[in-house]
Protein backbone atom coordinates (compact mmCIF):
# COMPACT_ATOMS: atom_id res chain seq x y z
CA UNK A 1 0.00 0.00 0.00
CA UNK A 2 2.83 2.30 0.61
CA UNK A 3 6.20 1.73 -1.42
CA UNK A 4 9.15 3.96 -1.52
CA UNK A 5 12.37 3.38 -2.55
CA UNK A 6 15.42 5.58 -2.32
CA UNK A 7 12.81 8.53 -1.39
CA UNK A 8 14.80 11.75 -0.40
CA UNK A 9 14.31 15.60 -0.15
CA UNK A 10 16.75 18.23 -0.01
CA UNK A 11 16.25 21.73 0.62
CA UNK A 12 19.75 23.66 -0.16
CA UNK A 13 22.55 21.94 0.77
CA UNK A 14 20.49 20.15 3.85
CA UNK A 15 18.83 16.22 3.06
CA UNK A 16 15.83 16.51 4.96
CA UNK A 17 14.83 12.87 3.99
CA UNK A 18 17.52 10.98 2.84
CA UNK A 19 17.63 7.24 1.03
CA UNK A 20 14.09 6.24 3.03
CA UNK A 21 12.87 2.90 1.57
CA UNK A 22 10.09 1.41 3.01
CA UNK A 23 7.48 -1.13 2.27
CA UNK A 24 4.17 -0.87 4.65
CA UNK A 25 1.60 -3.24 3.20
CA UNK A 26 -2.12 -3.35 3.80
CA UNK A 27 -3.33 -4.40 7.42
CA UNK A 28 -0.15 -2.65 8.91
CA UNK A 29 0.37 0.08 11.31
CA UNK A 30 3.88 1.52 10.91
CA UNK A 31 4.98 3.76 13.82
CA UNK A 32 7.56 6.62 12.55
CA UNK A 33 9.20 7.37 15.23
CA UNK A 34 12.69 9.99 15.42
CA UNK A 35 13.77 13.00 17.23
CA UNK A 36 12.04 16.63 16.23
CA UNK A 37 13.97 17.73 13.01
CA UNK A 38 14.77 13.59 11.84
CA UNK A 39 12.13 14.05 8.65
CA UNK A 40 9.18 12.51 9.80
CA UNK A 41 7.14 15.39 8.62
CA UNK A 42 8.99 16.05 5.44
CA UNK A 43 8.52 12.30 4.63
CA UNK A 44 4.62 12.75 5.19
CA UNK A 45 4.60 15.66 2.55
CA UNK A 46 6.58 13.84 0.12
CA UNK A 47 4.01 10.70 0.81
CA UNK A 48 1.01 12.94 0.43
CA UNK A 49 2.37 14.46 -2.59
CA UNK A 50 2.91 18.34 -1.29
CA UNK A 51 6.51 18.16 -1.71
CA UNK A 52 8.22 16.45 -4.60
CA UNK A 53 10.84 14.18 -4.12
CA UNK A 54 14.83 15.58 -5.00
CA UNK A 55 15.56 12.03 -5.69
CA UNK A 56 13.64 8.01 -5.29
CA UNK A 57 10.12 7.81 -5.82
CA UNK A 58 6.96 6.73 -3.79
CA UNK A 59 3.67 5.26 -4.78
CA UNK A 60 0.70 5.04 -2.57
CA UNK A 61 -2.21 2.86 -3.11
CA UNK A 62 -0.06 1.96 -6.46
CA UNK A 63 0.04 5.63 -7.52
CA UNK A 64 3.35 7.52 -8.03
CA UNK A 65 3.65 10.83 -6.01
CA UNK A 66 4.99 12.68 -8.93
CA UNK A 67 2.55 11.65 -11.71
CA UNK A 68 -0.35 10.87 -10.21
CA UNK A 69 -0.94 13.40 -7.22
CA UNK A 70 -4.57 14.21 -7.45
CA UNK A 71 -5.13 9.98 -6.97
CA UNK A 72 -3.03 10.06 -4.48
CA UNK A 73 -4.50 12.85 -2.01
CA UNK A 74 -7.68 10.72 -2.79
CA UNK A 75 -6.72 7.77 -1.34
CA UNK A 76 -5.10 9.60 1.94
CA UNK A 77 -5.81 10.94 4.99
CA UNK A 78 -3.53 13.34 6.77
CA UNK A 79 -3.59 14.72 10.67
CA UNK A 80 -1.08 16.68 10.86
CA UNK A 81 0.33 18.59 13.87
CA UNK A 82 -0.92 21.79 12.67
CA UNK A 83 -4.78 20.86 11.95
CA UNK A 84 -5.49 23.83 10.13
CA UNK A 85 -9.13 24.64 11.47
CA UNK A 86 -11.23 27.21 10.06
CA UNK A 87 -11.92 28.42 13.41
CA UNK A 88 -15.14 30.75 12.34
CA UNK A 89 -16.62 27.32 10.80
CA UNK A 90 -18.74 24.84 13.26
CA UNK A 91 -17.83 21.88 13.52
CA UNK A 92 -20.80 20.45 11.14
CA UNK A 93 -19.94 23.13 8.45
CA UNK A 94 -16.05 22.02 8.28
CA UNK A 95 -16.81 18.45 7.87
CA UNK A 96 -19.28 18.93 5.42
CA UNK A 97 -17.00 21.56 3.25
CA UNK A 98 -14.09 18.70 3.31
CA UNK A 99 -16.61 16.13 2.56
CA UNK A 100 -17.28 18.31 -0.58
CA UNK A 101 -13.73 18.63 -1.24
CA UNK A 102 -13.40 14.50 -1.79
CA UNK A 103 -16.73 14.80 -3.63
CA UNK A 104 -19.09 12.88 -1.57
CA UNK A 105 -22.06 12.89 -1.97
CA UNK A 106 -24.75 14.75 0.32
CA UNK A 107 -26.27 11.82 1.73
CA UNK A 108 -22.27 10.19 2.10
CA UNK A 109 -21.50 13.58 3.70
CA UNK A 110 -24.45 13.39 6.18
CA UNK A 111 -23.62 9.56 7.09
CA UNK A 112 -20.31 9.82 7.52
CA UNK A 113 -20.07 13.10 9.57
CA UNK A 114 -22.59 11.84 12.03
CA UNK A 115 -21.15 9.02 12.23
CA UNK A 116 -17.77 10.38 13.33
CA UNK A 117 -19.37 13.24 15.38
CA UNK A 118 -20.77 10.68 17.69
CA UNK A 119 -17.90 7.93 17.37
CA UNK A 120 -15.71 11.26 19.31
CA UNK A 121 -18.75 12.71 20.85
CA UNK A 122 -18.67 16.20 19.23
CA UNK A 123 -22.41 16.02 18.56
CA UNK A 124 -23.61 18.40 21.43
CA UNK A 125 -20.93 20.64 20.04
CA UNK A 126 -21.32 20.32 16.16
CA UNK A 127 -23.09 23.26 15.42
CA UNK A 128 -20.43 25.54 17.59
CA UNK A 129 -17.52 27.53 16.34
CA UNK A 130 -14.55 25.65 16.61
CA UNK A 131 -13.02 28.57 18.10
CA UNK A 132 -15.04 27.26 21.01
CA UNK A 133 -13.58 23.85 20.95
CA UNK A 134 -10.91 23.06 23.52
CA UNK A 135 -7.96 20.94 22.15
CA UNK A 136 -8.84 17.58 22.84
CA UNK A 137 -12.10 18.28 21.00
CA UNK A 138 -10.45 19.62 18.07
CA UNK A 139 -8.18 17.02 17.59
CA UNK A 140 -11.21 14.16 17.41
CA UNK A 141 -12.26 16.48 15.08
CA UNK A 142 -9.23 16.79 12.57
CA UNK A 143 -9.28 13.13 12.73
CA UNK A 144 -12.75 13.06 12.18
CA UNK A 145 -12.17 14.98 8.94
CA UNK A 146 -8.91 12.43 7.74
CA UNK A 147 -11.26 9.93 8.15
CA UNK A 148 -14.45 11.35 6.44
CA UNK A 149 -13.75 10.22 2.76
CA UNK A 150 -12.71 6.57 4.11
CA UNK A 151 -9.33 6.76 2.43
CA UNK A 152 -6.96 3.25 2.37
CA UNK A 153 -4.07 5.16 3.79
CA UNK A 154 -3.70 7.11 6.89
CA UNK A 155 -1.25 9.31 7.81
CA UNK A 156 -1.71 10.35 11.52
CA UNK A 157 1.24 12.99 13.01
CA UNK A 158 0.83 13.09 16.93
CA UNK A 159 -2.93 11.65 17.11
CA UNK A 160 -3.64 12.00 20.35
CA UNK A 161 -1.34 15.22 21.59
CA UNK A 162 -3.16 17.21 23.61
CA UNK A 163 -5.82 15.18 24.77
CA UNK A 164 -6.99 13.79 28.20
CA UNK A 165 -6.14 9.96 28.58
CA UNK A 166 -10.07 9.30 27.64
CA UNK A 167 -9.80 11.11 24.71
CA UNK A 168 -6.71 9.53 23.96
CA UNK A 169 -7.76 5.96 24.60
CA UNK A 170 -10.83 6.98 22.23
CA UNK A 171 -8.80 7.58 19.70
CA UNK A 172 -6.52 4.81 19.99
CA UNK A 173 -9.65 2.66 19.87
CA UNK A 174 -10.63 4.14 16.66
CA UNK A 175 -7.13 3.99 15.54
CA UNK A 176 -6.96 -0.06 16.30
CA UNK A 177 -10.44 -0.73 14.89
CA UNK A 178 -9.42 1.21 11.84
CA UNK A 179 -6.96 -1.41 10.85
CA UNK A 180 -8.09 -3.92 8.56
CA UNK A 181 -6.85 -5.65 5.74
CA UNK A 182 -7.48 -3.23 3.25
CA UNK A 183 -6.23 0.09 4.87
CA UNK A 184 -2.21 0.93 6.24
CA UNK A 185 -1.37 3.34 8.40
CA UNK A 186 1.77 5.42 9.41
CA UNK A 187 1.75 7.00 12.94
CA UNK A 188 4.24 9.71 13.78
CA UNK A 189 4.78 9.89 17.62
CA UNK A 190 6.59 10.64 20.77
CA UNK A 191 4.13 7.97 22.69
CA UNK A 192 6.56 4.83 22.34
CA UNK A 193 3.82 3.49 24.45
CA UNK A 194 1.50 4.06 22.39
CA UNK A 195 3.47 3.57 19.40
CA UNK A 196 4.29 -0.46 21.20
CA UNK A 197 0.71 -0.28 21.39
CA UNK A 198 -0.81 0.07 18.24
CA UNK A 199 1.91 -0.76 15.92
CA UNK A 200 2.84 -3.97 14.36
CA UNK A 201 5.97 -2.51 12.25
CA UNK A 202 8.27 0.16 13.60
CA UNK A 203 10.61 2.55 11.58
CA UNK A 204 13.38 5.05 13.92
CA UNK A 205 14.36 7.63 11.75
CA UNK A 206 17.40 10.01 12.17
CA UNK A 207 18.77 12.78 10.01
CA UNK A 208 16.36 11.85 7.25
CA UNK A 209 17.70 8.04 7.48
CA UNK A 210 15.70 5.23 8.74
CA UNK A 211 18.51 3.88 11.23
CA UNK A 212 16.36 0.46 11.55
CA UNK A 213 13.13 -1.44 10.86
CA UNK A 214 11.24 -4.47 11.53
CA UNK A 215 8.24 -5.78 14.33
CA UNK A 216 8.69 -4.48 17.93
CA UNK A 217 9.90 -8.25 19.06
CA UNK A 218 12.91 -8.17 15.85
CA UNK A 219 13.97 -4.79 17.23
CA UNK A 220 13.90 -5.92 20.59
CA UNK A 221 16.13 -9.01 19.96
CA UNK A 222 18.53 -6.97 17.14
CA UNK A 223 19.09 -4.42 19.54
CA UNK A 224 18.86 -5.30 22.99
CA UNK A 225 19.91 -8.88 22.92
CA UNK A 226 18.27 -12.44 23.88
CA UNK A 227 15.19 -12.09 26.03
CA UNK A 228 16.15 -12.31 29.63
CA UNK A 229 13.93 -14.41 31.77
CA UNK A 230 13.66 -14.95 35.59
CA UNK A 231 13.00 -17.91 38.13
CA UNK A 232 11.10 -17.08 40.79
CA UNK A 233 11.15 -19.63 43.67
CA UNK A 234 9.44 -20.18 46.98
CA UNK A 235 12.15 -19.78 50.27
CA UNK A 236 15.90 -19.46 49.26
CA UNK A 237 17.11 -21.06 45.49
CA UNK A 238 19.98 -23.42 45.84
CA UNK A 239 23.28 -21.38 44.77
CA UNK A 240 25.34 -23.99 43.32
CA UNK A 241 26.95 -24.49 39.93
CA UNK A 242 23.99 -25.26 37.49
CA UNK A 243 24.01 -27.60 34.32
CA UNK A 244 22.88 -24.58 31.94
CA UNK A 245 21.46 -25.69 28.14
CA UNK A 246 23.04 -24.11 25.63
CA UNK A 247 22.07 -20.78 24.86
CA UNK A 248 21.36 -20.38 28.29
CA UNK A 249 23.65 -17.38 30.45
CA UNK A 250 23.09 -16.69 33.94
CA UNK A 251 23.05 -13.05 34.51
CA UNK A 252 22.68 -11.01 38.03
CA UNK A 253 20.59 -12.63 40.03
CA UNK A 254 17.21 -10.90 42.21
CA UNK A 255 16.52 -11.04 45.44
CA UNK A 256 13.01 -13.81 44.54
CA UNK A 257 14.94 -15.68 42.47
CA UNK A 258 18.17 -16.14 39.42
CA UNK A 259 18.22 -14.26 36.16
CA UNK A 260 19.10 -15.87 32.93
CA UNK A 261 19.64 -14.64 29.12
CA UNK A 262 18.17 -17.59 26.55
CA UNK A 263 18.74 -17.38 23.09
CA UNK A 264 16.17 -19.62 22.44
CA UNK A 265 13.13 -19.83 25.02
CA UNK A 266 10.80 -22.18 23.54
CA UNK A 267 14.11 -25.19 23.62
CA UNK A 268 15.88 -23.69 26.43
CA UNK A 269 13.42 -23.29 29.08
CA UNK A 270 12.29 -26.54 29.87
CA UNK A 271 15.15 -28.07 30.37
CA UNK A 272 16.51 -25.41 32.41
CA UNK A 273 13.10 -26.15 34.68
CA UNK A 274 14.10 -29.43 35.36
CA UNK A 275 17.86 -28.23 36.26
CA UNK A 276 16.40 -25.96 38.43
CA UNK A 277 14.43 -28.62 40.20
CA UNK A 278 16.66 -31.36 40.04
CA UNK A 279 19.01 -29.10 42.20
CA UNK A 280 16.19 -28.87 44.84
CA UNK A 281 14.83 -25.29 43.46
CA UNK A 282 11.24 -24.64 44.56
CA UNK A 283 9.78 -23.28 41.05
CA UNK A 284 6.88 -20.67 41.67
CA UNK A 285 7.40 -19.28 38.05
CA UNK A 286 9.48 -18.32 34.93
CA UNK A 287 8.98 -14.97 33.49
CA UNK A 288 10.35 -13.18 30.65
CA UNK A 289 11.21 -9.58 32.11
CA UNK A 290 9.68 -6.60 29.84
CA UNK A 291 11.52 -4.64 27.82
CA UNK A 292 9.95 -1.54 26.45
CA UNK A 293 10.11 0.24 22.85
CA UNK A 294 11.43 3.16 25.11
CA UNK A 295 14.75 0.79 25.44
CA UNK A 296 14.86 -0.35 22.16
CA UNK A 297 14.88 3.61 20.69
CA UNK A 298 17.42 4.38 23.14
CA UNK A 299 19.87 1.22 21.94
CA UNK A 300 19.38 2.95 18.42
CA UNK A 301 19.81 6.18 19.38
CA UNK A 302 23.17 4.96 21.38
CA UNK A 303 24.60 3.27 18.29
CA UNK A 304 24.47 6.47 16.38
CA UNK A 305 25.94 8.59 18.92
CA UNK A 306 29.09 6.07 19.21
CA UNK A 307 29.64 6.17 15.95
Amino acid sequence: MIHTEDLSKQFGDYWAVDGVSIDVYPGQVLALLGQNGAGKTTTVRLLTSVLAPTRGRACIAGFDVVQSPEQVRASVGVLTEQHGLYLRMTGLEYLDFFGKVYRLNANARQKRIWEWMEYFGLVEVSKRPIGQYSKGMRQKLALARTLIHEPPVLLLDEPTSAMDPESARLVRNAIASLRTEQRTIIICTHNLVEAEMLANKIAIIYRGRILTSGTVEELKRNLLGPAEYEVRVRGKWPRRTLNLPAGVTPIEASETGPRFRVEDPLIANPILLKELMKRGAEVVALQELPRTLEQVYLAAMAQVNRV
